[in-house]
């Protein structure tokens, strides 16, 4: 990566969004490190659900003067409340399907849409949006969790194939879904028990994974999935 520009963080105030902008600045490659998250104060608020909102922060970005070479998407939903994914067919619910997709696959979208555009034409950029390996239609084996599976791996779709075009923009640019591992946050809280010992990692662990995962990549790359290793998923 560029020891150059800006980078951002989107989700910044969750637990893998924390740790990856407290390990970015830490590094000091960046001149600037812009922490955006639903429950910040304007003008760092973000609202993936809200068109708006993501056009306003892209325009709070570039007002820096400083474009950003790495944007990180660390959003994503998969309980809230009462709701839990799906076990069969019966649990599925319409609303609830729409609100998986409006985070986990339209909100990273409509990112790419608004701040890739702030990203230089030359040299290496690097734009990550975490997904999840339960989002690998080939990986799937055992069925469940309708929503989440279906969201992730549309999310993989769209990151494919922005790729392609952002190649066309920037043949140095990377496009990239990343996979965490199962992170000891309230994402994952729920489900913790059925985790392998050993397997569960802090978030500051995860980041410092990540990081080391996207400093390594390269043009040749961009539009797949890797995970926290730097092992590929297939889509």
């Amino acid at each position: 990566m560029s020891d150059s520009g800006s980078a951002v963080i989107i989700g910044a105030a969750g637990g893998i969004g924390t740790a990856l902008g407290d390990a970015i600045a830490a590094d000091g490659r960046y001149r600037i490190v812009h922490r955006l998250a639903r429950s910040a104060s304007p003008p760092w608020q973000i609202d993936l659900t809200d068109e708006a909102s993501v056009a306003a922060s892209a325009r709070h970005v570039q007002a820096a003067g400083v474009p950003p070479r790495l944007v990180i998407i660390a959003t994503g939903l998969l309980h809230r409340g009462d709701r839990r994914p799906e076990r069969s067919p019966a649990d599925l619910d319409p609303e609830w399907m729409a609100e998986n997709f409006a985070i986990n696959a339209i909100g990273p979208a409509l990112v790419a849409k608004h701040f890739l555009p702030l990203m230089p034409r030359r040299g290496c950029t690097v734009f990550a949006a975490l997904s999840a390996r339960v989002g690998s239609i080939g990986d799937n084996r055992s069925g469940g969790w309708h929503s989440y599976r279906a969201s992730k791996a549309a999310l993989n779709q769209l990151i494919r194939s922005i790729a392609i075009g952002e190649t066309r923009r920037n043949d140095q640019a990377v496009v990239v879904a990343l996979h965490p591992g199962t992170v000891d946050t309230r994402m994952s809280a729920p489900f913790q028990r059925s985790v392998p010992f050993g397997n569960l990692v802090t978030p500051a662990v995860a980041a410092a994974n990540l990081l080391r995962v996207i400093e390594a990549l390269t043009p040749a790359q961009t539009g797949r999935i890797f995970a926290w290793d730097g092992a590929e998923i297939t889509p």
